[in-house]
């Protein structure tokens, strides 16, 4: 979108805005719901009370927003962020319309500085119970992963990956670019047979598999998810890779021994800010002197809580960390970052395929579950691609090694030299 045109939305929203000020719905209600409106930038999008009030802040709208009852009303103005979600998933707010474009605009229209103190206040309240020491983890961590792999067996890919994917084209299939994420990790850490390799929070094993099958390294992989390790192990016995891959039942921070290469992909969210130098301690003491290193997580631009209903309901204990805060792992420890890559687009696109699975899938979800929370995956599903369409989240994969180790790659011709395997 160029600059003349996001400056014509942002005048049409502001048109939009002031006409609707100057001719308020006439109830009560009505005026509240103008309020909200505006304190969320004005977003484009129409919301209908259970009195017939009706605001429009500008037309075409891509969905309608009904909301069914006073109460909902009133948690929405006091924390719109954590009660839409509550409000979605019991039903008492339907969407009519593009449930993602809806979010997406939200999230555009929202006032830049909308890290307020208030919203901290409410994330640290929320995770005040869920803090990531060695029993909290564990709790927060069977809360999401633990749900059973049946579930996530009806939406993932076949290797049962839940991380950003690499898509070399837009056209891939979720499982072309799956592989090609497990390819691309194992290039730009330049893994080489015979290597050591760790990784730290394996999900359900398919990196440690592919690392062992494809480059011959021997892989230790470490997980707290019962049901994640189970699934792995049980796949590991029937690849016949039992002499190179093991799977530890363990948290990072008891992680010990000696590592050419060490890998982390999707686990930094559920560390905490406060345990960074205590990952990075572990690097220290595992990697070798000649040793690299690749992180991916998903990240933000500034620092800002995860959505508070998603803390609340989805992810306990979860925070995405900006670069700077990252470099709380590598800088007191000496660790040099070679290469970081974005992958923002890519992960907007694993969760367009995610969703429509789900979506796909939504009848044997309920069979498991109930309405509410068929309602609330799917929430979180559209609420996430939306965030990373519009740059509220990131998807960052930091290289690093040790500092003054010479051996790195002039380029990054190895990175594209030819297709995946």
């Amino acid at each position: 979108m160029s600059d003349e045109h996001l400056e014509a939305v942002r005048a049409a929203a502001g048109d939009a805005a002031t006409q609707a000020r100057e001719h308020p719905p006439a109830s009560p209600d009505g005026r509240l719901l103008r309020r909200l409106l505006d304190a969320l930038g004005n977003p484009p999008l129409r919301v209908t009370l259970w009195n017939g009030d009706s605001i429009a802040t500008r037309e075409p709208v891509a969905a309608t927003i009904r909301i069914s009852s006073r109460a909902a009303l009133f948690k929405l103005l006091i924390n719109p962020e954590l009660h839409f979600g509550d409000a979605y998933a019991d039903g008492t707010l339907e969407v009519e319309g593009d449930l993602v474009q809806l979010l997406e605009d939200v999230y555009r229209a929202l006032p830049h500085a909308r890290s307020s103190g208030l919203r901290h206040r409410i994330s640290d309240w929320l995770h005040s119970g869920r803090r990531n020491t060695l029993a909290g983890s564990r709790r927060n961590i069977h809360r999401h992963y633990d749900l059973g792999n049946d579930f996530y067996r009806l939406w993932l890919d076949r290797d049962m990956l839940y991380t950003c994917a690499y898509f070399a084209t837009p056209q891939a299939t979720l499982e072309q670019a799956q592989t090609a994420k497990l390819e691309h990790v194992c290039r730009k850490i330049r893994l080489r047979a015979g290597d050591t390799l760790y990784e730290a929070g394996c999900g359900w094993g398919a990196f440690a598999m592919y690392a062992a099958t494809h480059y011959g390294a021997k892989v230790t992989a470490f997980n707290i998810s019962r049901e994640q390790i189970a699934f792995a192990r049980e796949r590991t016995r029937a690849l016949g890779l039992q002499d190179r891959v093991e799977f530890v039942e363990e948290d990072y921070r008891n992680i010990s021994g000696h590592c050419d290469a060490f890998v982390s992909i999707g686990m930094l969210e559920h560390v905490g800010r406060e345990h960074y130098r205590e990952l990075g301690a572990v690097i220290d003491r595992c990697l070798d002197g000649a040793g690299r290193g690749l992180i991916h997580s998903i990240g933000r631009d500034r620092p800002e809580p995860l959505n508070a209903w998603i803390v609340k309901r989805i992810f306990p204990g979860a925070y995405p960390p900006t670069l700077r805060e990252m470099m709380d792992i590598f800088e007191p420890l000496g660790f040099s970052v070679l290469d970081v890559e974005n992958l923002r687009l890519h992960y907007a696109l694993t969760l367009r395929h995610w969703l429509e699975r789900y979506e796909e899938a939504r009848e044997r979800v309920l069979a498991m579950y109930d309405e509410p929370f068929v309602r609330a995956w799917r929430l979180y599903l559209a609420g996430s691609i939306a965030a990373f369409n519009a740059g509220a989240l990131q998807l960052f994969q930091v290289v690093f090694n040790r500092s003054g180790y010479n051996d790195v790659p002039w380029t990054r011709e190895h990175l594209y030299r030819s297709a995946a395997r």
